[in-house]
């Protein structure tokens, strides 16, 4: 998903966010999500896009696919990757008539440490 390497952060998001968001999204157990908005709300934030920015950023080296959009949406641009991952890990899926195809059943698998 991300491209930039965590050397090139960007001034709007200070290295102790980077390294906090990527803390939670490496906490979330397999088969289990979170939304952007949760992951925000679990650093004493409101923002779910920072978070998202983040991710798109520096999010290889954690498991991106359990990080979602609030309707259980898979990562935008990212369903088809995500989906093996999800199966996977035994995600709980739904069909969906949207270009996704699916999406995560957010009341079976959302994630609350």
């Amino acid at each position: 998903m991300p491209r930039a390497s965590p050397e090139r952060r960007s001034p709007a998001h200070p290295q102790g966010f980077v390294d906090a968001v990527l803390a939670v999204v490496a906490d979330i157990p397999s088969g289990r999500v979170a939304t952007y908005g949760d992951v925000a709300a679990l650093l004493g934030s409101r923002g779910a896009r920072a978070v998202g920015q983040v991710m798109a950023r520096y999010g290889t080296d954690v498991a991106w696919w359990r990080v979602i959009r609030a309707g259980g949406r898979p990562p935008t641009g990212h369903a088809e990757r995500a989906r093996p991952h999800y199966d996977r890990e035994g995600t709980p899926l739904r069909a969906s008539t949207d270009d996704d195809g699916y999406r995560i059943d957010l009341a079976a698998a959302r994630w609350r440490p």
